[in-house]
């Protein structure tokens, strides 16, 4: 009987298992601002199932759903931050947490001086 080896190139698991180190070894060599960075890519590229609530006191006014990422604005010029974040998701006119039928995907603004709101990854 003949025992056959397989080379390092079809062994999938092997070569998964060495990326997944290499990564951990490159993330271990950055600050914890890069490292967040990093992360943020990444689930920009994945994307979010983003919730964002806007509250006016203790009442709920306004929600959006299916948002991918909130963005900050930055100059054009100067490249400085702005002081509100905007993104794109669904207006959930009736606030029931769902992407109803006739709701529409917008474009919106929150700025951080008027608006109390709350973004989370929706549990759905």
């Amino acid at each position: 009987m003949s025992m056959q080896t397989q080379s390092p190139r079809s062994r999938p698991g092997l070569t998964v298992l060495a990326a997944g180190l290499a990564v951990t070894f490159l993330l271990a060599g950055c600050t914890q601002e890069r490292q967040n960075e990093i992360r943020r890519g990444i689930q920009n590229w994945t994307g979010t199932n983003g919730v964002l609530e806007i509250y006016a006191g203790e009442k709920l006014v306004r929600r959006f759903v299916k948002i991918d990422k909130m963005s900050t604005a930055y100059g054009t010029d100067d490249s400085n931050p702005r002081p509100y974040r905007y993104g794109y998701g669904v207006l959930d006119e009736n606030l029931d947490g769902v992407d109803s039928s006739g709701e529409k995907r917008v474009y919106f603004e929150v700025s951080d001086y008027s608006t109390s709101y709350v973004f989370y990854e929706s549990p759905r």
